[in-house]
């Protein structure tokens, strides 16, 4: 990924929140090496040197990262991460039982056989997936006049293409769950 063709904030914005644009980060960050230096060094160095808090730190690293080929859309430290989302208009509690009820969950998730490691009621899981390498994070959300919503995160994908997949995977079943509960 170059410069040019990246999307990310603006220049104003991020100009506004840290006092430079996108290509004096750059020109700082290549004058101090960065091109050589792993992730947890290039936030060391803006934290050192620079007034920024955590989550600048991060969004001006991975924004360098990108624009310099070091780290891909959707790459983590762990691995490949993509998520999707749903508002549909029921009720949080039916919402996830379409996921923790295996009766319910066959019709719309019939190809996932996935283990539940930890759940919440009506407010998250942390799923291992059925590959048994990948991890699922499901966040629910109450959004009023009976609607809710539901958040996945399919992390520890082992490259951009398996995230590619994956994310349309995740777009394509959620849509199917929401013909299942619609109204």
């Amino acid at each position: 990924m170059n410069e040019k063709n990246s999307v990310r904030m603006s220049d104003a914005a991020v100009r506004a929140k840290t006092g430079k644009t996108w290509p004096e980060w750059f020109k700082i960050l290549d004058a101090a090496g960065a091109k050589k230096m792993n992730h947890k060094q290039i936030v060391a160095f803006i934290k050192d040197k620079y007034n920024l808090g955590p989550w600048w730190q991060q969004m001006v690293t991975v924004t360098y990262e990108q624009a310099r080929g070091m780290r891909e859309k959707h790459q983590k430290p762990t691995g490949y991460e993509v998520s999707a989302s749903k508002t549909i208009t029921v009720s949080l509690a039916r919402l996830y039982k379409a996921w923790s009820d295996k009766k319910v969950r066959a019709q719309w998730l019939a190809d996932a056989d996935y283990t539940i490691r930890k759940a919440t009621p009506k407010k998250s899981m942390r799923i291992t997936w059925s590959d048994g390498k990948t991890s699922v994070e499901v966040n629910f959300y109450e959004k009023g006049d009976g609607k809710s919503q539901v958040t996945v995160q399919h992390g520890k994908l082992a490259n951009a293409t398996e995230a590619k997949r994956m994310q349309a995977y995740w777009k394509k079943k959620l849509q199917g769950l929401l013909t299942v509960l619609g109204p």
